[in-house]
């Protein structure tokens, strides 16, 4: 079969050597794994966005005095970014072990990795104690949560994809992305407590270090919680039959699956533009554009990530009733005019900021859709390495840099960061319809 059909027959339908593709309902079982995994995936990703919420005291820390306000932001917004850069390390590496020894035992080391530098941050001396280090550390420890959260992310959905049923991939897939997007919440509600309950001057003094040794306690936790998963029925299906990739998986996956690899790498930049800029960097853009208070951003912010932890359900349930194709062709142009709604709605009142943010952080749920495609776009010998080089292939061309990019741009254009946004969804569209009519190629072969 030519591999452009394959990858749009897998987004609507599993394998047959897939042990969960049956239609029975979710049991027991199922529920169990979905509750773990998103409640870990939940600690892991707040202990990653963690930082977004303090770059401005960060700043101030860890970089000279001297240093111009523009440039200490696109410095700080740098160390953010290097934990993209670092993603695809940790993803091809952990995914590498997930196909030929397991998807438990990486999907448990991930989080251990992701627990220790964040403690460690906590723990950093500044940039007025011990100079030019602190920065330096600063960036060894970020390049380290990029390789943990490399592996985590797309583990969490090949694991949770390969426990349920064939028909409920969307709905399980969007519930772990749900997930993950309360861990954005969490650290939300973190900093906005912490920016109620304490001055600027305590914030800069101490208070900045709480929410990340909170997070290396809930990473330990994260750990903890996921010795109770099992190992994924597809696994251990492959196993039994000595079905494992034989070869380096993802030497396999550029060589036949080529062009799943530019459909997932496609789909994720999306989701990188969606998550990056209208969730974490809006805040912050927020206060710079139109004046408004850090703790009404904070609070908008928390609304909308909650919305969009309720659109991911939304979205992957829809994927499983009405096919994952058309509900990301629908998600991306509604997702194109909430951006625009609330960029210019708030330019023209600043009132408008909560009910606009929470509305395109419900649309923002349409990246609850992407794993569905990714999934069903590999072979399940190589879905992980498929899935993960793809995924942290765009988080480091496009997501690590699109603060930097759009920093930049905003200085041609204040409306750079909706502008950003609406392009990429266009290409979500583009992207619907490709997929949409090759499904249909491939009906009309197979009958």
């Amino acid at each position: 079969m030519h591999p452009t059909a394959r990858s749009a027959e897998f987004v609507e339908s599993v394998e047959s050597t897939d042990a969960s593709a049956t239609a029975r309902p979710l049991n027991r079982a199922d529920f169990k794994t979905l509750g773990l995994s998103a409640l870990g995936g939940a600690l892991e990703f707040y202990d990653f966005i963690i930082f977004v919420f303090f770059t401005g005291v960060i700043g101030e820390l860890f970089f000279p005095a001297s240093t111009p306000d523009w440039l200490r932001q696109v410095q700080t917004f740098g160390l953010f970014a290097a934990g993209y850069l670092a993603r695809p390390i940790g993803g091809i590496v952990m995914a590498h072990f997930g196909d030929r020894s397991g998807r438990k035992r990486m999907f448990t080391l991930s989080v251990l990795l992701m627990a220790l530098p964040t403690l460690a941050m906590g723990l950093l001396p500044t940039y007025a104690q011990i100079g030019v280090w602190a920065p330096l550390a600063l960036l060894a420890l970020r390049l380290l949560q990029g390789a943990a959260i490399g592996g985590e992310v797309p583990g969490a959905w090949v694991f949770v994809s390969e426990h349920v049923p064939a028909r409920r991939v969307g709905l399980a897939c969007g519930a772990l992305t749900c997930g993950l997007t309360l861990g954005i919440l969490l650290g939300s509600l973190v900093a906005s407590a912490i920016n109620l309950r304490l001055d600027a001057d305590a914030i800069r003094a101490w208070g900045w270090r709480l929410p990340f040794l909170l997070g290396g306690a809930f990473g330990l936790l994260a750990v903890w919680l996921r010795r109770w998963l099992d190992e994924t029925p597809v696994f251990e299906s492959l196993r039994a039959r000595k079905a494992l990739a034989r070869e380096l998986p993802l030497k396999r996956v550029l060589r036949e699956q080529w062009r799943s690899v530019l459909l997932s790498t496609l789909v994720s930049w999306l989701l990188t533009a969606a998550i990056v800029v209208m969730i974490l960097m809006t805040p912050t853009l927020m206060q710079q554009l139109f004046a408004l208070p850090v703790s009404t951003t904070l609070s908008a912010n928390s609304l909308a990530t909650f919305a969009l932890a309720c659109g991911c359900l939304v979205f992957g349930w829809a994927a499983d009733r009405y096919g994952a194709a058309r509900i990301l062709g629908i998600g991306s142009a509604l997702l194109l005019c909430a951006v625009y709604a609330l960029y210019f709605g708030v330019a023209y009142d600043g009132r408008l900021l909560r009910p606009l943010y929470a509305l395109a952080g419900f649309c923002v749920g349409v990246v609850g859709v992407v794993p569905t495609i990714m999934v069903r776009a590999f072979e399940p010998a190589v879905r992980f390495s498929g899935l993960s080089f793809s995924y942290n292939l765009a988080y480091a061309l496009f997501g690590g840099l699109t603060p930097l990019l759009v920093v930049l741009l905003m200085r041609l254009s204040p409306m750079a960061p909706a502008h950003y946004v609406a392009a990429l969804c266009l290409a979500g569209v583009l992207v619907a319809i490709w997929l949409h009519r090759d499904a249909a190629r491939s009906i009309s072969r197979s009958a």
